[in-house]
Parts: structure tokens; sequence; C-alpha cells
């Protein structure tokens, strides 16, 4: 990289030279101030020369003690950072009715953080969040226009200190951090050779079709979930996911885009979750190798957007909630990471988000309150959770108020359906979503749902055998297209939901 001053990269001039008949400069008088003149110096540097010893005997002392100091205190700012958050009691008490206790059982590597900057900002409440970004109805406004909001700040609750303040506050417990600790471990097992992930890979019940790209990025967003990165140690995965960013950066096409296998209905599904994983990258690491990848990637979905204003299988044909769910995420993600996006392509989403919006007469539920998969329907779908979840979640992400009625009675949807583990009702895809909009809006909904959710997924992780870390994919719905390797990085994201993402809204205490 080029120095930043351009002056510091020129040498200096060579010294004059001397004619024939010239002499060089004398040390006595005006000749000794020429040379110092020559060589860049006052002319009075040659003054040390006339001192008395005592003075110059006293100022290599004091030169010598302004060293030791500066030595003394370089011993303390190599101690570790050590960074205390407040959680105030009231909101502990409404989202968590037990304390996150560590024992000496539960193994959990906590990275030590490497650099301390000399200045670091007053922190007033670590769960803050920037300010929305508002939309421009007209659709006249772009991303440029708006205030910027410091790339990586809505993914810093997974650094060190920040992810167990927030662990503690929104309820998650030492079960869940081993939980997702196991996890991260089979994932690591199950890497290919190469650096990439497989869904058809060396483990039992895999998925129906292959897709290598997507199998990478889902496993790439559960290690970045929990703030691993390439910049880590190899103990806590440093090497892991450097290979899987290797793999899959060499994997993108000239269009941006990162889909080259699987079924028809992969691409933008894969595309989606390439773009997010790398977008993060980008915002928590600050490494600008990175922006030209991820601004590709970011086009080629803008590039693609449908009429209706949201995405499906195929690039600018038809568009479905799932699939929109998806590349909204990831264009917020490109937002994060100080990508500009233009707000028309959100307004069009929220216009898509509208041709699928629903209501429920027979309980009083406003239209918005609850969602189906696309417009027009032929099979004449009724809203069902799972997409009233992608519904409520892409609103939140789109601006609306966290105490708008329709976002309320939809999240009391939500909670008629707390998840189970048996067949018919197993579905991580579902508490996926549903947990994220549920941890956003806050409130006394937030702990019901929790409660169920941190027993639930860690009690049914596999404990034993080589599929240790793991969730079996065969009582969800989704289990066997997906496969073992879907439902585990599925049931990751949802046990990094504490820190992965700081929540939209400010909580409020509530009783």
């Amino acid at each position: 990289m080029a120095p930043s001053n351009a002056a510091a990269a020129v040498p200096p001039p060579p010294p004059p030279r001397l004619g024939r008949d010239e002499k060089p400069p004398t040390s006595d008088g005006d000749s000794a101030n020429d040379g110092n003149r020559a060589l860049g110096l006052s002319p009075r540097a040659g003054w040390l020369d006339d001192a008395p010893a005592w003075l110059v005997s006293g100022m290599l002392h004091l030169a010598a003690l302004v060293l030791l100091a500066l030595l003394a205190m370089g011993v303390h700012r190599d101690d570790p950072l050590s960074l205390t958050v407040s959680v105030t009691d009231q909101i502990g008490e409404q989202l968590i009715d037990e304390p996150l206790t560590l024992d000496n059982t539960t193994e959990i590597d906590v990275q030590e953080q490497v650099l301390t900057p000399d200045f670091l900002p007053e922190v007033l409440d670590p769960l803050a969040t920037p300010p929305d970004t508002p939309i421009d109805p007209t659709g006249l406004a772009f991303a440029s226009q708006l205030p910027s909001v410091t790339p990586g700040v809505a993914l810093s609750g997974r650094e060190p200190g920040r992810k167990e303040a927030m662990l503690r506050a929104f309820g998650g417990t030492a079960a869940t951090e081993s939980a997702v600790l196991e996890g991260l471990r089979w994932l690591q097992r199950v890497q290919q050779r190469d650096g990439g992930w497989s869904l058809l890979g060396n483990y039992s019940n895999p998925a129906a079709n292959e897709n290598r790209e997507a199998a990478t990025a889902m496993a790439l967003l559960a290690f970045q979930g929990a703030g691993k990165l390439p910049t880590s140690s190899r103990a806590d995965f440093g090497q892991t996911v450097t290979r899987g960013w290797r793999w899959l950066l060499e994997r993108q096409n000239p269009d941006g885009s990162f889909f080259n296998s699987g079924g028809s209905n992969h691409r933008f599904y894969t595309h989606a979750q390439c773009t997010i994983a790398l977008c993060e990258l980008l915002a928590m690491t600050g490494d600008e190798s990175y922006r030209k990848p991820a601004e590709k990637a970011v086009a080629y979905l803008i590039e693609t957007q449908t009429d209706l204003g949201g995405w499906k299988y195929n690039p600018m044909v038809q568009s479905d909630l799932s699939v929109t769910g998806w590349v909204l995420m990831a264009l917020k993600s490109a937002r994060m990471a100080g990508i500009e996006v233009p707000s028309p392509v959100f307004a069009k989403i929220e216009g898509f988000f509208d041709l699928v919006q629903r209501s429920d007469p027979l309980v009083y539920a406003p239209l918005g309150s609850r969602y189906v998969y696309e417009e027009p329907d032929v099979f004449n779908r009724e809203a069902v959770p799972t997409l009233t979840a992608v519904g409520l979640l892409g609103r939140q992400y789109l601006g609306w108020p966290a105490d708008d009625r329709r976002v309320d009675k939809g999240l009391e949807f939500l909670l008629t359906h707390k998840p189970e583990w048996r067949r018919g009702k197993t579905d991580v895809y579902y508490w996926y979503y549903a947990t994220q909009a549920l941890i956003h809006a806050g409130g006394p909904r937030w702990p019901e749902w929790n409660e169920v959710m941190r027993e639930l997924l860690p009690a049914n992780q596999v404990k034993d055998n080589k599929e240790r870390g793991s969730w079996d994919p065969r009582e969800d719905a989704w289990g066997a297209s997906g496969g073992r390797l879907y439902m585990t990085c599925l049931s990751i994201y949802t046990l990094e939901v504490y820190y992965r993402h700081l929540p939209l809204y400010q909580q409020r205490a509530t009783r």
C-alpha cells in the first residue's frame, strides 16, 4: 500500500557537489553554520560542542530516565483489555430468569483480544444500535445521500466482552454456548480436504442434492456468527475459516454470482448466503481485499431484482418470500459493511412484502401481521408461521417500529406455534426466523419463546458417536432435502441469536 503522505516516499536530496577550486566548510564560525545548512540542520546545531560537561551529562541522564519510563508504560499497555459492560437489573430481570454461569465442565473458548486501541470511546449502552436508515417512498434517495453508519456496528455483539454481556442480557446459557461450540467442532471435522464443505459429505443423513457453495457459505456463517474469523488463532478455528474462504472466493463467477451447482431452485438461496457471509467478513475484519468481491456479489443481486420487487429461482423471473428474505438480509449485510445499496431497491422489496401480506379477521389480526409464499399464489395458500416469521423479520429490517400493531399481532401468532421436537413439528427454518423476530421485538414474548428454544436445541443435539455436535435432520420438515449440515448450521445460527446481531430496537423493561 502506498504511504498516505507522498512526501514520505521521496528520498532526501544528495549533498551539493564541490567545484575543483572549492574547499569543504570548516568547523569554525560561519563555515560551520554553512555546513549545517547543507545537511538541513539549524545554523546553531553545533552549540553542543561548546556546552559544559555537566550539562551534557545531565541531558544524557534525563534521556535515559525518559526511555526507562516509556519502557515501563509499554509493559502495562501489553496487558489484556478488560471490558466491563453493565446491564441494568431491570432489563436482566425482564429478559432472563437466571444468570449465565460457566462451570468447569463447560468448554468455551474465549478469543483473546490481540490489539488494544490507545483510546476507546465511552459506551453508554452496550446494546444500543445505530439509527434506522429511512426509506424514501418516492424512490429518489440513494444510500450515498443517507446518514452513514459505522461499518460492522451491527455485528459487534460477536466481539469478546460485548458477546458475554449480550448472552447474559438476552438469556443465553452455558448450555447454549456449549452447543454452539460442539456444532462448530462437528463442522470442522467434516470440512473437505480442499477447504470447502459439502451437502453430501462424509456423514449420515446428507442432503438430497449437492451444492458445495451453499454448504460452504452456511458453514462460514456459523463460524462468523460466533466471532470466528481468518484472523483467529488456529485453536479458535482460524485456519478452518481461512481454508473455507480461500475455497469459496475462488468459486465466484465473473458476473459476481456464486451459484455453480445444485438444483434449479438453489441459485438465489446460494448466492444470498454467500453474499451475507462475504459482507459480514468485510465488516468484521475491515480487510479491503474483500470489498471488490463483496461489491460484485451485491451488484448481481441488485441487477436481478424482479419488477415485483423480489427474487425467486432465476434472474428477474418471479418472486417468493422465502428467497427474498435471504436476499434482503444480504443487502442489509452489505450496508453493515459500508457498501452502498440504492434505497429504491429496498422500496421495491417493501412493495413485494405488501403483495404477500395477509390479515385474519377472525382474530382481528390487521393486514401485514401474516404472510404467504408468493403473489399471485395459484395454490391459494393460507398464511403459515414460517413465512409469517420471514415477513415480520423483513418488516423489522425495513423500518417498521417495535410497537407497530401489525408486528405485535404477528408475533402473537408465532407464539401459538412454539418449537416442538417431534415429527411434523420440528422446523429449524421457522425457528431460525421466528427467534430473530422475537428477540428484536423484545418485551415479555421473548423470554416466553427463549425458555423453550434454549432448552430444546441443546437437548436434541447429538451427544456421542462421530456425529457428535450435529443435529439429526430426520424429524425436520425440510431435513430430507437440506440434510445434516443444513440442519446443524441453522440450529447454530439460532443459538447464536443472543449476540449475532445487535437488537434493532432499544429494549424497554416491562413486567
